[in-house]
């Protein structure tokens, strides 16, 4: 029912990032973007890395990005958007709600 719905989006400039760090960085062309949460019970922590796709797996096609996200992690990322932000002082990946408007799609 839901199998063409994304739970995240990428910005362009995130998937500009994305894009530069897997062709400068020697990440392995058949691993993509890993979405996942780390901790329980208070809360959890959003993460990102390079991973192969595992059993456990939802793919997504996103901006032409590769996004593995765990079933079990796909609830905590509903609704989220991958930004990456760079000022003098500081510079990286960020989670940012999504306008309620936004309904992702998969690419086919």
């Amino acid at each position: 029912m839901f199998d063409d719905v994304v739970p995240i989006t990428i910005s362009d400039r995130a998937a500009a990032e994305i894009r530069n760090i897997m062709q400068t960085k020697n990440i392995p062309g058949d691993y993509g973007l890993r979405v996942g949460v780390k901790g329980g019970g208070c809360g959890v922590s959003l993460l990102l890395g390079f991973d192969k796709q595992k059993d456990s797996d939802r793919g997504y096609l996103v901006k032409d990005i590769p996004v593995y996200i765990d079933r079990k992690h796909a609830m905590y990322v509903i609704g989220k958007e991958i930004d990456f932000h760079e000022s003098e002082d500081a510079r990286g990946f960020m989670f940012v709600d999504q306008p309620r408007h936004a309904s992702p799609v998969a690419d086919a």
